[in-house]
């Protein structure tokens, strides 16, 4: 999971060089008063079946929407393909909405995910600087540049379209939703509140690596090992 570069929505060159009969015209200045807004896109790399899915928002790029994201795919997506799963790892990068410093990050998924859907989810984050290392980078969100390369993303609907015609040589299949919502910056997550996640940090790197359980289960056992059965983001 990733949140890819944001993008303004309107009249404005896109980087890259495209194939037309004529040079786009296109604003001389991509100032943010003459955008339609500007799009946040949150992608969830699913690398069994080398499917993509980004979810749009055009609100802040907060861990809450981060959550929601994965928890829209989950319903929609994870869920139905891998009925018999009830465990998520997870590979985010150390920073952003999704940081392993982020509180707001970890009682989302403790909320969204682990309470209100039952799943036990375990996360790994990529140490400072090595968020390249991720798969999502090379396989959803490159390719995803490449086909934009050059085009101006005027509307909304030009964007989704872009993202869901994305393909490689290797089969990638992208889906993408716009997200409507507001996400709020600058929540705040008390020590109070942090003491009631049904969380377990793992004993190599536990800053990075831990486990969340449904706050209604038993008091779990530490979780040293990627689990066995589930999925792999």
């Amino acid at each position: 999971m990733d949140t890819k570069k944001k993008e303004l929505i309107g009249n404005f060159k896109n980087a890259g060089r495209a194939w037309s009969q004529e040079a786009e015209a296109v604003n001389v200045h991509d100032f943010r008063q003459d955008a339609l807004g500007r799009a946040v896109p949150y992608g969830v790399y699913e690398v069994t079946h080398n499917r993509g899915t980004v979810y749009v928002g055009s609100s802040g790029d907060t861990a809450q929407f981060a959550v929601a994201a994965l928890a829209h795919w989950w319903q929609a997506t994870g869920q139905p393909t891998f009925p018999q799963a009830d465990q998520l790892l997870i590979l985010a990068d150390g920073g952003g909405s999704n940081g392993c410093r982020t509180r707001l990050w970890k009682q989302q998924l403790q909320q969204q995910l682990c309470d209100s859907l039952g799943l036990t989810v375990t996360v790994c984050h990529y140490p400072t600087g090595c968020s390249k290392w991720n798969p999502i980078e090379h396989r959803l969100f490159g390719p995803i540049s490449l086909a934009w390369a050059g085009y101006p993303l005027r509307t909304w609907e030009t964007m989704l379209a872009y993202l869901r015609g994305t393909t490689t040589t290797a089969g990638l299949e992208v889906e993408a939703v716009r997200l409507d919502g507001v996400y709020q910056t600058g929540r705040r997550i008390s020590d109070a509140e942090m003491a009631t996640l049904n969380l377990t940090p793992h004993a190599v790197c536990p800053a990075w690596n831990y486990t969340l359980r449904p706050r209604s289960a038993a008091s779990p056992a530490p979780a040293v090992t990627p689990p066995k059965r589930g999925l792999i983001l």
